[in-house]
């Protein structure tokens, strides 16, 4: 599928990543801050890149100097770097992997699946993540092989930090994606990867800066619940420190956008997020989640986008008055406290 945002056509994730935004990645538009649009700020910093459909498709479209990305999970930066940097063997490495594959009998194609990852996992601690080595560029060719054959494409870690997703038995899965690999790597040239929480980033973030933050989202219930992208997941403590950083990026003049799961669609009586970003713009946009181990509940929910900006012209969207936000205005003069 092509990412377009109003005509113009970008680049894509390489990974599928729960919670991607691609489908949200219009209703974020409809609410970037008009120095983005004007371009007017030159440098974009994301945090917590995950699948990174949002830099994936805005960084070359607003023509940023310099962008910053960064990740706690130090496989998926491992993965971005290889992307920047190793590309054509990375290319390489998959196409031997897809060749194994597809010339594997379709009813032995998941014992294939299970000794890379059993390979994978294996040469995680014999791993420097931050020291350029060349087995990186078979661990990140592992790891999109798993990616892409295991089931639902998900991400998930054990707590030892094991990839234990269980094989997905496609017939015809893309192993080697050459054309997304490549327009990837391109829009990473002007990018610094780093490796470590969302508060890495604040030494990059100025008054031109667009900065989205995109966490692991709060789970809505238990069944719902899905922690498995880093093997020390994230609290509601978690929350709470980087509503402080939404502040204190705001004080220094960064245009700011988050998103996050609504704790309404639930309890309509949770205000977790309305309270600790009152003072805020609260948006509630419609979104289809399918993590759930109960089908019947998956489906259309509301997500929430917050900025610490007045969207100009003013869009359509259910706004929360709840929770202490009180009178409409103070959308549109950001309070920090």
């Amino acid at each position: 599928m092509n990412i377009q945002m109003t005509g113009y056509l970008a680049a894509k994730p390489f990974l599928k990543w729960a919670g991607g935004k691609t489908q949200l990645l219009d209703a974020f538009e409809r609410r970037f801050p008009r120095e983005l649009t004007d371009r007017r700020l030159s440098n974009f910093v994301e945090p917590f890149i995950g699948g990174g459909a949002v830099f994936f498709a805005i960084n070359k479209k607003y023509g940023f100097g310099t962008a910053h990305i960064c990740d706690s999970n130090e496989e998926l930066v491992l993965a971005y770097r290889v992307v920047k940097t190793k590309v054509d063997a990375l290319v390489d490495a998959l196409r031997t992997l897809e060749s194994e594959y597809f010339e594997t009998p379709p009813e032995e194609r998941s014992e294939l699946y299970y000794k890379v990852r059993e390979n994978y996992n294996a040469g995680k601690e014999t791993t420097d993540f931050q020291n350029y080595h060349p087995a990186w560029i078979q661990r990140t060719a592992g790891l999109i092989f798993l990616n892409h054959t295991c089931f639902n494409g998900l991400f998930r870690v054990n707590s030892r930090g094991w990839f234990n997703v269980p094989f997905g038995s496609y017939k015809n899965p893309r192993i080697l994606d050459e054309h997304t690999l490549r327009e990837a790597s391109a829009s990473l040239q002007n990018t610094e990867i780093s490796l470590g929480d969302f508060t890495t980033c604040e030494k990059f973030i100025d008054g031109n800066t667009f900065v989205y933050l995109d966490p692991p989202y709060r789970p809505l219930n238990q069944t719902s619940k899905f922690t498995g992208y880093s093997k020390d997941g994230f609290t509601d403590t978690d929350q709470v420190r980087l509503a402080e950083f939404f502040k204190t990026i705001g004080h220094r003049g960064a245009k700011v956008m988050l998103s996050n799961s609504d704790p309404k669609n639930e309890d309509p009586g949770d205000l977790f997020f309305d309270s600790l970003y009152s003072g805020y713009r609260v948006d509630r946009v419609p979104a289809k989640r399918a993590i759930n181990s109960n089908g019947e509940r998956r489906g259309e929910i509301s997500e929430l986008i917050i900025t610490n900006y007045p969207t100009d012209p003013p869009v359509s969207v259910q706004l929360s008055l709840r929770g202490g936000i009180g009178d409409p205005e103070a959308f549109h003069q950001p309070v920090n406290k």
